[in-house]
């Protein structure tokens, strides 16, 4: 019985690879004969799962059932899913925080001690700065991925930062998972042009419109057009800088987000920001560590670098001198 149940295991972690098997290959590898292949596969679907039988090749294939059986997880699979869990359980989706709790909780009381030990390292070495995102719920994200796949028009009330609702209708690409926020990626049908959205910020209208055929990406890359769109926004406060090195250069200093860079010639780049207020743009003007010059920028934000300039050479004068 122990042979058995061991062998069933087997069968089942081979039928988990996302291939077809014929018989004779599951035979050769649990070292049996076809026949009792047949019946370990009827046992697998008196258990609960779906082991369908390949046309023309004799052979099967684990499919989708009614109920979620039990899975098999290799030693990676589970590290994964149990670092997946975890932060899922203080992530930026509402409402699934204690389900992924339990789901953890069950994870590891099965895990075997080594495995235990690698989850509960990586657990104890890593630490989330900064408060989470706003909260996205599970439904509004399942129905705008759905719309995404299906290539389906999606309308949806959408929340400004204003506080004002607006009705869009768009035709979606992509979701992403960007800087604490969920954000929708969509061809806007009523402005004939790319918009991105904030996903805890639209409620969908069911049902979702006609198919539609998916457009190129905006820019080429929805990550570099998402990055664009957020740091050239409507920021109550903007600068252009020119830095003095080039554009591949600067790239490792802008954070996603942060800005766009364009290369003016080999030598020097624009740097283009936006932040709630001056002193934040001197924050981040400075922060990217290189030689600048100001191109353009509110008066505020002029006498915002001079205060900061004139602050660091005070922060000088009672400091000794150090030899030569």
């Amino acid at each position: 019985m122990l042979e058995t149940s061991a062998r069933l295991l087997k069968l089942l972690a081979l039928l988990q690879t996302h291939r077809d098997w014929t018989g004779g290959e599951l035979a050769e590898r649990l070292g049996v004969t076809g026949r009792t292949v047949r019946r370990d596969v009827d046992r697998l679907r008196d258990l609960g799962y779906p082991v369908h039988a390949t046309q023309g090749t004799a052979g099967y294939r684990l499919g989708a059932g009614a109920a979620l059986p039990p899975l098999l997880l290799d030693d990676e699979e589970a590290v994964a899913v149990a670092v997946g869990l975890r932060s899922a359980s203080g992530g930026t989706v509402a409402g699934i925080e204690e389900s992924s709790l339990r789901a953890l909780t069950k994870l590891e009381q099965v895990l075997p001690p080594r495995l235990r030990h690698r989850v509960r390292t990586l657990r104890g070495a890593t630490l989330r700065v900064g408060a989470p995102g706003a909260a996205v719920e599970p439904d509004t994200l399942m129905a705008v991925a759905e719309a995404c796949t299906r290539h389906e028009r999606l309308r949806f009330d959408y929340r400004a930062h204003s506080g004002e609702t607006t009705l869009r209708l768009v035709e979606p690409h992509t979701l992403v998972h960007f800087s604490r926020h969920w954000y929708l990626v969509a061809w806007d049908v009523d402005r004939a042009d790319w918009r991105t959205f904030r996903a805890d910020r639209l409620t969908p209208r069911i049902p979702t419109g006609p198919r539609f055929t998916p457009r190129e990406p905006p820019e080429g890359d929805v990550a570099v057009y998402l990055s664009r769109q957020l740091s050239s926004r409507a920021w109550p406060s903007q600068a252009t800088v020119l830095l003095h090195v080039s554009a591949t250069e600067a790239a490792p200093n802008v954070w996603p987000g942060m800005g766009t860079v364009e290369p003016v010639d080999a030598n020097t780049c624009r740097l283009q920001v936006g932040a709630e207020t001056p002193e934040a743009l001197v924050w981040m003007i400075t922060a990217v560590d290189i030689d600048f010059t100001l191109l353009s920028g509110p008066p505020e934000l002029v006498a915002a670098l001079r205060a900061q300039a004139a602050r660091c050479t005070t922060s000088l004068n009672n400091f000794p001198t150090p030899p030569e």
